[in-house]
């Protein structure tokens, strides 16, 4: 994502570093201000070991990147590079995504812990004019209306293992219905679901959430591209 100038990615899991590095045209990840990883788990965090490897061998970690992140991301990299944490930090400038607030450029970021497998933070951005919250993976929690309260962009878990029709376990992960009902929690403008299971229909992933929120409704898709602003002009609430 990109505001006033600030560029920061969030999660890099598979197949993400090409895209990357192609919008931000350096092979090497010149122009990016921070990378945020909400967890430990590879799909958020696979292609950080790539752009670390991009930036060390190039010769450039004179300016360290922030990374945002639990310390267990950085034992991850250390077990994929067979290293030691000094290796990581060279390239990466560490820091407590629970520590916050923070600031990057215009971006203050903030974080809430959110139930998953492993300890996962939600992140929030904002900026003088508009919000974006991301979820990470998710299960259901009374943290999520705070997370997403009033934002232009909720980006929200609706992995929906296997699209379960009803009783779906919700401990680790949400559905597309109940994304949906913690954005209209938080009064969010806009609902992105994300982290579909393979093999989902996206197009009943919409269905389903558009029963619960009287928002706009998008779907996570490779090339997607949304603008961010405070308000959705005329009426808000139209899909």
């Amino acid at each position: 994502m990109t505001a006033a100038g600030t560029r920061i990615v969030l999660d890099l899991g598979y197949g993400t570093l090409p895209r990357l590095l192609g919008a931000l045209g350096s092979v090497v990840g010149e122009g990016l201000d921070a990378v945020v990883i909400t967890h430990e788990h590879a799909d958020q965090c696979a292609d950080l070991h790539g752009l670390f490897r991009a930036r060390r061998y190039s010769g450039l970690t004179a300016t360290r990147i922030p990374l945002f992140s639990p310390w267990a991301v950085v034992e991850r990299l250390v077990g994929m590079e067979d290293s030691d944490p000094a290796d990581i930090t060279s390239v990466f400038d560490w820091r407590d995504i629970a520590a916050g607030p923070h600031h990057v450029g215009n971006l203050q970021l903030e974080s809430r812990r959110l139930p998953h497998h492993v300890p996962n933070w939600g992140v929030r951005l904002t900026t003088p004019d508009w919000t974006l919250a991301y979820t990470g993976d998710t299960g259901a929690d009374p943290a999520l209306s705070e997370l997403g309260r009033d934002a232009d962009l909720f980006i929200v878990d609706a992995t929906d293992h296997h699209q379960a029709a009803a009783d779906p376990d919700e401990r680790f992960n949400l559905g597309a219905r109940s994304a949906a009902r913690a954005a209209q929690d938080a009064n969010a403008q806009r609902l992105m679901l994300t982290h579909f299971w393979p093999g989902n229909d996206r197009e009943l992933a919409l269905q389903r959430a558009s029963r619960y929120f009287a928002g706009q409704i998008l779907t996570a898709e490779e090339a997607l591209e949304v603008q961010l602003r405070s308000r959705l002009h005329g009426d808000s609430r139209r899909r």
